[in-house]
């Protein structure tokens, strides 16, 4: 079964990138414009085939290639709190907080479900920690007041 990614890109997450694409499994973003830098999210694989547990943001350079590398988790994030307390799945427990792409047949995809806010919020903190928002504008400093200057003849009748 397919991932569903642009639907859970578009409908879950809404990230509000500058430019991207969606690619199979994998969301490019430009994250400003004029930028190098390139993010990559892609899902976040368990050691069990076709079983993710959140997401793994990567910043990519196109000459350096990649700098930085985080992965977001859905358990830390709350992302299917309220899916797991409907089946009565706690930590420890398989299946807790994670999405599986093993039922071909299914009518929903692996994340149905999910509540992008939580990641939404830290993907945009780390998006800004590389991109930082522009400062806003100063006023201009006021000039510091200069002394008057003195004519040399009255330092000297003193």
């Amino acid at each position: 079964m397919a991932l569903h990614a642009q639907q859970f890109f578009d409908d879950v997450l809404e990230l509000p990138f500058h430019q991207y694409a969606i690619v199979g499994d994998v969301l490019y973003a430009s994250l400003q414009p004029n930028s190098p830098l390139r993010l990559r999210i892609d899902f976040a694989p368990t050691i069990r085939h076709g079983e993710y547990d959140g997401l793994r943001l990567r910043v990519v350079h196109p000459e350096q290639g990649v700098l930085d590398t985080a992965i977001l988790r859905f358990a830390d994030h709350g992302t299917f709190a309220r899916r797991d307390t409907a089946r009565d799945l706690v930590p420890g427990r398989d299946g807790y907080a994670v999405i599986r792409d093993w039922h071909p047949h299914s009518s929903q995809p692996p994340w149905h479900g999910a509540d992008g806010t939580g990641l939404r919020t830290a993907i945009e903190q780390y998006v800004h920690f590389w991109i930082p928002a522009p400062a806003a504008s100063r006023p201009a400093a006021r000039p510091v007041a200069q002394p008057t200057p003195t004519s040399g003849a009255s330092l000297r009748s003193r």
